[in-house]
């Protein structure tokens, strides 16, 4: 068997993007992906995998004939040490490769110096409007645009997430409070379990003993703590709905994230940080941040009486800087036509054009696992 794909880098993640007509007939996705990025194998040895959470995924594209959305898209989160394929929530990082795809392939003609691509994340039924830069009417000769955690240019995406909240629960607060009492490990958390972008649960730092002015330490901290965080987030899992018991909460999500209102360090006073922030994933710590769980983020410093409203204050303007391992990430929120879009700006470019080829014959319907990757 023999797939064509593309090797893209998108934000601070690197995903394997293929077009839905390239993965043939008469196989299962659950099982081909796998295969393709060889696992279950901690090395990924005999695959495309990179052996981490942010290189081991997969973006699934095809043209829909709705007239309102350019480019629908489906998520794939691939296992590393399991062969197992996790559909179950979208990343923020990955999406903006597709309306560079899209232009790149030519399913969108580039107007202007910015063009809008509509696209619309099959996992949750997410709208996110892409705005890629295109001077002059076209992508730059060039890769130009810097970012965060990233230490080569690429072309500057725009990724505006329309009306958020709930696209995963159908609620912002999936539990219907601001804060709610997980106990895990003999002791009582006080959480916030959010749901925009992707369901959340936020723990206080100060709660797991990591001191808010010595970020840089705080990886160290939370490596000691993984078993108790993940007793928490599913534990989260079950109580917004996302599983019906804590064993069968999938890996992916709810995402984790810990965080603290920064104090007045000279680092902090450089980069202006709203919030302190460590994210996991996969049961790790990220090393940058889930863009899907910026967005969480972000409505859940604008939301009271959650556990990151009260560590802003509620004074936050449209822009929210969050601070993360590879840097400050700014998020914005603005309304337009009714409809609260929260953004953030990436960048993405294309790595390489291969031919993958798979000796294994896998059986069922690849349209099969794309419809189940929707539900």
């Amino acid at each position: 068997m023999k797939i064509e794909a593309e090797w893209m880098r998108g934000g601070t993640s690197k995903c394997w993007v293929f077009e839905a007509g390239h993965l043939g007939e008469g196989t299962s996705l659950d099982s081909l992906l796998p295969r393709v990025f060889g696992s279950p194998d901690s090395r990924q040895i005999d695959g495309v995998g990179g052996a981490t959470s942010t290189t081991s995924k997969a973006m699934i594209l095809h043209r829909p004939d709705h007239e309102d959305i350019d480019v629908d898209f489906t998520f794939a989160q691939v296992g590393i040490e399991e062969a197992a394929v996790d559909w179950g929530s979208n990343c923020g990082n990955c999406s903006a490769v597709v309306g560079l795809y899209a232009i790149e392939k030519g399913w969108v003609v580039p107007t202007g110096d910015v063009t809008r691509i509509v696209t619309r994340n099959t996992n949750t039924g997410q709208v996110i409007v892409q705005r890629v830069a295109t001077p002059a009417g076209a992508l730059p000769i060039v890769p130009d645009a810097q970012m965060p955690g990233v230490p080569f240019p690429g072309y500057r995406v725009g990724l505006g997430f329309q009306d958020p909240a709930g696209k995963t629960t159908g609620a912002l607060l999936p539990t219907g409070s601001a804060t709610d009492t997980i106990t895990a490990g003999g002791t009582r958390w006080t959480v916030s379990m959010v749901d925009a972008g992707a369901p959340v649960v936020i723990v206080r730092a100060e709660d797991l003993g990591l001191d808010p002015a010595r970020y840089e330490n705080w990886q160290a901290g939370v490596e000691l703590q993984l078993d108790t965080l993940d007793q928490i987030r599913r534990q989260a899992a079950v109580r917004m709905g996302l599983a019906p018991t804590t064993a069968q909460a999938a890996r992916a999500i709810p995402k984790l994230a810990i965080a603290a209102a920064p104090v007045a360090d000279q680092a902090q006073a450089t980069d202006g940080s709203d919030i302190n922030v460590m994210m996991l994933s996969m049961g790790r710590p990220h090393p940058a941040l889930a863009i899907t769980g910026s967005i969480a983020l972000t409505l859940a410093a604008r939301t009271p009486g959650t556990v990151l409203h009260h560590m802003t204050g509620g004074t936050q303007g449209a822009a929210l800087k969050l601070r993360t391992p590879a840097g400050v990430l700014e998020t914005w929120t603005e309304e337009k036509d009714g409809a609260v879009i929260v953004g953030v700006d990436r960048t993405a470019r294309t790595i390489a054009t291969t031919v993958i080829h798979l000796p294994e014959a896998l059986g069922n319907a690849a349209e099969e696992a794309l419809a189940g990757a929707t539900r």
